[in-house]
């Protein structure tokens, strides 16, 4: 966890959240999971859908939104698992970061 921090640039956050998605229930969310844990995320600051990315009425997601506050950090394996559209994705990204929440995809941390 601390290489990659020390390669984004993220400092300390109040709360680290994860968010997988996978498309369909018969899909295995299992290495999303382990990233998030190998990132030191808490299993009970894991959320995963089992649902379809073409758009973001999915449970799990709207929940998490819910808990994001200013200094959080919301960890993502990669982007296509936060939506299947690039514009959708932008402003899901937009709303979020603009409740002074970041965000790492772990598969690209830039």
């Amino acid at each position: 966890m601390q290489i990659i921090k020390e390669r984004t640039g993220l400092q300390m956050t109040n709360k680290q959240f994860f968010y997988g998605r996978v498309s369909t229930k018969e899909q295995n969310a299992d290495r999303q999971i382990k990233a998030a844990k190998d990132f030191g995320i808490d299993d009970r600051d894991i959320y995963i859908d089992k649902k379809s990315g073409k758009d973001f009425e999915r449970e799990q997601y709207q929940i998490l939104k819910g808990q994001l506050r200013s200094g959080d950090l919301l960890a993502i394996l990669s982007i296509d698992r936060l939506g299947r559209d690039y514009f959708s994705i932008v402003e899901q990204w937009r709303e979020i970061t603009s409740k002074g929440v970041d965000i790492v995809v772990l598969d690209m941390p830039i």
